[in-house]
Parts: structure tokens; sequence; C-alpha cells
């Protein structure tokens, strides 16, 4: 278990980066870490790999203490593996043996059975022969995670680590990966952007905004119940808008447009999502965006619904 207590940890000449941060994790267990750029998500990886020495605060990995630099010769922790988002590969030798970089050489036969199933995770297979500096940031970055995993750690810490993988390969990588750390009960935390890394593949959740937790729960909750436009916005579009003196926060979805009602709104603009229409329109002079199968005219006059549920009423 992974036991993070109240650290802090400041920058030379900067702000406070992380203020109390406090959270645990269990072995296997999968951890999102989300927030607007300079949060401090990729501090908070680098302080539990042992990058950094900490203002106050502690970290163990069940009963190992994790020390910093100021203790170690080479920093890290052996039983963790780090995949920042500069990669660290070797770039003119070739994408099998960056893989086998960490396996024993005493072992060959299991060294290429141990290589070929990582090929297999990241979708590599072709490119086992091409040299690392022939590929795409795309392609190197999934190397970067094959590597991190050939001596299977007990927690992997990924640092955006999709954020240069095209879409059509993102999908299904993210599947194969993180299948793979719950078959061989690994723990993961993810720094990134993206809420599709929470929603679809993460087991908890925390949300860093200023530099603290702001909120920890299952993707699912913080989804449904997001108690601030900040957190919702991590997620999806959303609308923080006034009906019936009440404020209230509603994705593009909870909204519909309806052959009639009390609420009138009139349309601004229109983006095509692919299987829907996203409608900007003009609600009581606020700009709201509502989800509709089709496109509508500019400056039309359209009816609103939100569900009661949503509303709380």
């Amino acid at each position: 278990m992974l036991q993070v207590n109240n650290i802090s940890f400041t920058y030379p000449s900067k702000e406070k980066t992380l203020e109390n941060i406090n959270f645990t994790l269990k072995k296997g267990e999968h951890l999102c870490v989300m927030g607007e750029s300079g949060c401090g998500k990729s501090t908070l990886l680098k302080a539990i790999y042992g990058l950094l020495d900490l203002d106050s605060g502690s970290l163990f990995w069940n009963e190992t203490e994790i020390l910093g630099p100021a203790h170690h010769l080479v920093p890290g922790m052996d039983f963790f593996k780090y995949v920042a988002q500069d990669f660290d590969l070797m770039p003119f030798t070739s994408v099998s043996e960056n893989i086998k970089k960490f396996l024993s050489r005493f072992y060959p036969k299991e060294a290429d059975e141990r290589t070929q199933e990582l090929l297999e995770v990241i979708e590599m297979t072709e490119f086992a022969n091409i040299k690392v500096k022939n590929l795409s940031g795309g392609q190197q970055q999934r190397v970067a995670i094959a590597r991190a995993l050939a001596k299977e750690p007990e927690l992997l810490l990924l640092d955006e680590p999709f954020s240069q993988i095209d879409n059509f390969k993102k999908n299904s990588l993210r599947r194969n990966l993180f299948s793979y750390l719950k078959e061989k009960n690994i723990a993961c935390i993810v720094a990134t952007h993206d809420g599709d890394d929470a929603l679809s593949f993460a087991d908890q959740m925390i949300i860093i905004k200023n530099h603290k937790i702001t909120a920890n729960n299952t993707p699912s909750n913080l989804y449904k119940n997001p108690k601030e436009k900040y957190i919702a916005s991590l997620f999806d579009d959303v609308n923080e808008i006034t009906i019936n003196n009440e404020t209230i926060l509603l994705y593009p979805h909870q909204i519909q447009i309806v052959e009639n009602s009390d609420l009138k709104a009139t349309v601004i603009k229109t983006y095509f999502k692919g299987h829907y229409w996203l409608i900007e329109v003009n609600f009581k002079n606020q700009s709201v965006f509502v989800s509709h199968r089709q496109n509508i005219d500019i400056k039309k006059t359209v009816s609103l619904r939100v569900n009661e549920t949503v509303l709380n009423l």
C-alpha cells in the first residue's frame, strides 16, 4: 500500500507546489490525478517516485519509507517505475533492445518472451527491430511504457501517458494497458488532462486545485456529483446556469431541446461532434451548451427542458 501523508513541496524561488497532499493507494489499485496545468500533478509523481526532497510529510510503500535525493545517491525506488513526458529512451537502438534493457541477459529466451508480450500490449510488434529515433513521438511514448513494465513494478507512475498517441490508437492502447496492469495486480497512478483516462479505467480519482486536493472519490461519483465547476469541466463542457433562482451545474447532455417549454433560448453557434451537435444558445443572457441530435439554424428560438431530478427541485 502507498501512503501519502500530508506532503508539501516547494521549488526554489516559487510558491508552494504541493500542499498537505494526503491519500492512500492499495496494491493493484488504479488512481487518476487530474487538475489544470501547473497544479502540481507531475510534481506529485516525482515526489512519490523519490526524485524530490519534501518540505514536510512522509511517503511509505508498505513499511518502506520513500526518501528523496538527499538520502539516495541514485534517486528513485527500484520497485516503482516512472514514465515521464521526456521518455528517456535509447534512440540509436531498436524498440526490442529498449524494452530488454532491464531484463537479464542470462535468460535470453525469457527476455525474448517478455519483450514479445509487452510489444503486444503496446501494439508495436511490427516495430520490434526499428530504431527508436525513427519512431514518432506517440510510438516512443508507447515504448517508454513497455520498458517501464519490463521488470514488473509494484507501482507504475504515468505522466500524461497518452498525450502524443493518435486517437485511433489511444482507446485500444488504454484498454490493453490497464487490463494488463489489473491482470498483474500492478498499482498505477496516472496524471492526466484526459477525463477518459479516469472515467473508463481508474478505481479512484483525486483532483488538485491550487496545489491542494479539492476532491477524492470514485470517477463516477465525481462526474455525477461535481461540487464545483472546476471539477465538472475536467470531464466535459459544463454549464453553470441559473434556473428558477437556483444556480446549477449541467453537462450539455443534461439539457434537451424540445418542442415547447417555458425555458426559451436563442441559438448562437453550432458545432458538429459526429453522432451529435453541440448547440450554443443564449439563455437569459447566459451562454449555454446543449447536446442535440441534429443541427439548428443560427438565431432560431428554441425551448429547453432540464430533468427535475437534475435540478433537485
